[in-house]
């Protein structure tokens, strides 16, 4: 009934879109009344019966679909694109495949917390072609997480049908591949549905496991209303038609004799009363109104940093050392800390950052994880989204590409979009100069200060990356951690030996002068301090960044203002580098100060090569010193 009236609601344009799912209603209601209130359930945009057997209000979902301030995402996101921890859901986004992942982290904390619980996550027979999807299901089976994988197999992805989406008979035959159990469900049979689901959660909440479950239905109706269902032959809508699973229902339980016409027709009376009333309190809610401020500051969870001061007692360590000591202190301070990565386990890493991580906290919270970043990403969220924290090792920051879909599109939007924070850090072994050549040597960093909700981090000492590590594990927002590959064993600091935090977002200001200032991070920062000391006639501010976001624009203001002239170093190649963003912040803020132009020093607009003198002419370190000093004599 609410969706016949969504249906006219959108052709009057009350409501700009609707994904109905009549004609599979008895998964949504099915698998929901076999899962326990307190258990998580991912549902996707055509899942209406989650949300209503999970007696959410309905004027609150009229006023998400309406894009009210009553809704769960203050007007920021569409129909079913929200979670809510008060009824224990989480929301899709239209890239499907990540939520299966996310699945995998909220049932790999409930094992960790020995809660005896089960995760119900839902796809499509579209979503299934997605390489989350395989990655979920993989990582489930290896770690025998409790969750129900449902696919909807309802005959097309939005006009693609079945023969061309996969080649199998049936989608469960792939669950022999995962070493899974799987099983065929009538999905427009509410009873099989709920007792075939019941059943196998009843046992996973006592033996942990993956089990893959495909409800065979049918879409009545299209994709989304503007689609249409033109490309469907009328032979099957009118085959299907006769298995609806509401009027099925309905008929059996009137020959059963335990409904009546008198009570169909007296429910029907109640609940459409109860649709008008909620649509009326909907719809007398004014439209959803914001200022810059506050859409600001919804991007990020609100972060109370703690300062933890530093002891006296110090030692000359590396900068691999100190990201070591400074893991393994947060895993101290934080129970609920998980750490997952390729080979982190007992080999400690190809770096050796977590080398005896295993025999500090065992191997439930410092997981070697299959080649799968993508799932691995999502996992962290679920994680977070359970009530724990996750970092995650990329083995090299080029990696991440793989991984690149849940950290912009699920980990950096959620906050905003329905109040969920993202409790993750990513590690991220990067940087040239080591001969590694395109696939193990980029610095990737602009890839994420472009998108908001990342926080991103880039020290270039060993003091600051261990102050800024444990700060960025206490932060419930996504953090991009990077570290220099060449800077692990090159560069040693007298660093604290116990735990301290250091502020995110302040620059350091290395060495003063007055003549001009040189902003840089990473290993720039060194290639700088190398030439300043080549050029000890030149009087300069140095400004080691430290955060790339939030950036420490006062410290780069006030230095310009002092000096007249500023030189950018970083890394990356030059076009659409954060140099480019400072360049053009500091025009439009300090323009009236400034002596000379704004230079910007960076790698060649090339992939970074492997052989030595061809990578040593891709790195702006020669190009700095010629830059600088013409800009000096400008």
């Amino acid at each position: 009934m609410i969706e016949e009236k969504m249906l006219i609601l959108l052709r009057q344009g009350k409501i700009s879109k609707w994904f109905s799912g009549i004609g599979q209603e008895a998964i949504s209601v099915g698998v929901t009344a076999a899962m326990k209130p307190d258990e998580y359930i991912l549902p996707m945009h055509r899942n209406l019966g989650v949300f209503t057997s999970r007696d959410i209000p309905l004027q609150r979902l009229f006023s998400q679909w309406q894009g009210k301030a009553g809704g769960f995402t203050k007007g920021r996101d569409r129909s079913f694109h929200f979670g809510t921890q008060e009824y224990k859901i989480v929301g899709m986004i239209s890239h499907l495949g990540p939520q299966l992942g996310v699945a995998d982290g909220i049932a790999l904390a409930d094992i960790l917390q020995k809660k005896k619980k089960v995760t119900a996550v839902f796809t499509g027979e579209g979503g299934t072609s997605e390489g989350d999807f395989h990655e979920a299901l993989n990582i489930a089976s290896v770690w025998n997480l409790p969750v129900v994988f449902c696919i909807e197999n309802n005959g097309y992805g939005l006009s693609t049908p079945t023969s061309e989406q996969y080649n199998c008979k049936h989608l469960v035959d792939r669950g022999v591949g995962y070493g899974m159990e799987s099983y065929i469900i009538d999905g427009n049979n509410i009873l099989e549905v709920y007792s075939m689901v019941d059943k196998l959660t009843n046992s996973m909440r006592q033996r942990p496991r993956p089990v893959l479950l495909e409800f065979k239905t049918f879409r009545m109706r299209g994709h989304e209303e503007a689609s249409g269902t033109k490309y469907v032959p009328e032979e099957l809508l009118e085959k299907w038609s006769e298995k609806d699973p509401i009027s099925n229902y309905q008929a059996f339980l009137l020959e059963q004799g335990i409904l009546t016409q008198k009570i169909v027709t007296s429910l029907r009376n109640e609940i459409g009363q109860e649709i008008d009333a909620h649509l009326r309190l909907a719809s007398a809610e004014n439209a959803m109104e914001s200022t810059i401020s506050e859409e600001y500051n919804d991007v990020f969870k609100k972060f109370d940093y703690q300062a933890v001061t530093e002891n006296l007692t110090k030692d000359n360590i590396r900068l691999v050392d100190a990201i070591s000591q400074g893991l393994k202190q947060a895993m101290e301070n934080h129970d609920s800390l998980v750490l997952m990565g390729q080979d982190i386990a007992d080999y400690g890493g190809v770096f050796k950052i977590t080398d005896g991580f295993v025999a500090a906290f065992g191997k439930e919270r410092v997981r070697n994880t299959p080649i799968c970043e993508s799932a691995i990403v999502s996992a962290g969220m679920g994680l977070s989204i359970n009530g724990m924290k996750a970092v995650i090792e990329m083995q090299f920051a080029d990696f991440v590409s793989s991984g690149f879909n849940p950290i912009v599109n699920y980990l950096a939007k959620s906050h905003y979009r329905w109040n969920e924070k993202a409790d993750v850090v990513i590690r991220m072994p990067c940087g040239g100069d080591v001969g590694a050549g395109p696939f193990h040597s980029q610095t990737n960093e602009a890839w994420f200060t472009k998108t908001p909700g990342l926080k991103v981090v880039y020290p270039a000492f060993p003091y600051d990356a261990k102050g800024l590590l444990a700060t960025a594990i206490n932060d419930p927002n996504p953090v991009l951690f990077f570290e220099h590959k060449a800077l692990y064993r090159s560069i040693y600091q007298e660093v604290p030996t116990a735990y301290y935090t250091l502020p995110l977002g302040k620059a350091a200001l290395l060495q003063e002068g007055h003549a001009i200032t040189i902003v840089s991070y990473g290993a720039g920062v060194h290639w700088a301090l190398n030439t300043l000391k080549e050029h000890p006639e030149v009087s300069a501010d140095l400004i080691d960044l430290r955060c790339l976001m939030p950036l420490d624009v006062k410290a780069i203001y006030a230095s310009v203002r002092k000096t007249g002239k500023l030189i950018i170093l970083q890394e990356d190649s030059m076009f659409g580098g954060i140099a480019s963003d400072i360049a053009a912040l500091v025009m439009e803020n300090c323009f009236e100060k400034l002596d000379g132009p704004v230079k910007r020093v960076a790698s060649l607009e090339t992939p970074i090569p492997f052989a030595k003198n061809l990578e040593n002419n891709y790195l702006p370190k020669d190009r700095f010193k010629t830059a600088l000093l013409e800009l000096l004599a400008y």
